[in-house]
């Protein structure tokens, strides 16, 4: 199972999302590449947010959950989602789908990086970097990419060790910095790094060009827990700010949403028993810290 998952947050289209990215990555990809499908669709009732879609699909095999629950957060680059590609085929035809009634934020061309890449907000605005890998090794092909800045421009290789020090099977990659000459970035910050955390991959950079925008819960990651301990352990080094923890959502010191949530509430949100499903809603919705004993009595009615 994956252990951390990118959770997106839309108005009321996610259901019209889900289609769409499945669609394009089925039509580009074969399925030898990772499937490419809607998995779970549940409905929750009576929320804050009134009636609300959660849909859980893959990716190139990758998982993704996302949430209609209302305009109440908006997603900017500050969190961008690289698709390594091993032919400028697959760039090109990746750039026509997403890019198409979207906005470029770098056209696509030739960089120094790579020979065919660019970066678009797609008519969601969620943003998606596509690239050409060349000769290098293509391992994870979808990677979630931090952007730091504002506040915390100049701290990106700061969160990756504390972000490597939180999560298990964890290792910090390659890091290239800015050099002398690339104001307003500041020489030895990071341009790129790579790192994984849980065997999964993860970049993240410094910027510090005037963005008006920083991190925000229409990206947050859910970290999946087995045990009322693991709960436990994450919740109390990633929280940094106790007036964003509700219903098993936090902030970390960097401002970057998280979601600490057990693997029982997956099958329990599952549930196609309506009562079930509103005993719980209704328990979870009183949280902060997820209680599994709590959400197991709910479901169970006892």
């Amino acid at each position: 199972m994956q252990k951390i998952t990118p959770h997106l947050w839309f108005d009321r289209e996610a259901k019209e999302a889900a289609e769409f990215y499945t669609a394009i990555f089925r039509e580009i990809f074969e399925p030898s590449q990772g499937m490419s499908e809607i998995k779970d669709m549940s409905v929750l009732h009576n929320t804050p947010s009134g009636d609300t879609d959660i849909i859980t699909i893959e990716l190139l095999g990758q998982e993704f959950t996302l949430i209609s629950a209302g305009p109440l957060f908006k997603f900017n680059p500050s969190v961008s989602f690289l698709i390594a590609c091993r032919t400028k085929d697959e760039v090109d035809a990746l750039w026509e789908k997403l890019a198409e009634g979207g906005m470029a934020l770098m056209e696509p061309g030739e960089y120094p990086f790579s020979e065919k890449y660019g970066w678009t907000q797609d008519r969601y605005g969620l943003s998606w970097q596509v690239m050409f890998m060349g000769d290098r090794r293509i391992g994870q092909r979808i990677i979630p990419t931090l952007m730091f800045v504002g506040a915390v421009c100049g701290k990106a290789e700061e969160a990756i060790d504390f972000y490597a020090s939180v999560f298990h099977d964890s290792e910090v990659g390659d890091i290239l910095r800015y050099d002398r000459g690339e104001e307003p970035d500041k020489a030895g910050t990071v341009k790129h790094a790579s790192f994984i955390l849980e065997g999964q991959e993860f970049a993240a950079m410094d910027s510090a060009l005037e963005h008006h925008f920083s991190f925000n819960e229409a990206i947050s990651f859910i970290v999946h827990c087995r045990t009322q301990e693991e709960i436990g352990y994450y919740w109390e080094r990633l929280s940094a700010d106790p007036t964003a923890e509700q219903c098993g959502w936090l902030k970390d010191k960097y401002g970057l949403s998280w979601q600490v949530v057990p693997t029982d509430m997956e099958m329990m949100l599952r549930e196609k028993d309506q009562e079930k499903l509103a005993r719980v809603t209704e328990a979870f919705l009183k949280m902060k810290k997820f209680d599994i004993e709590e959400l197991r009595k709910a479901y169970e009615g006892r």
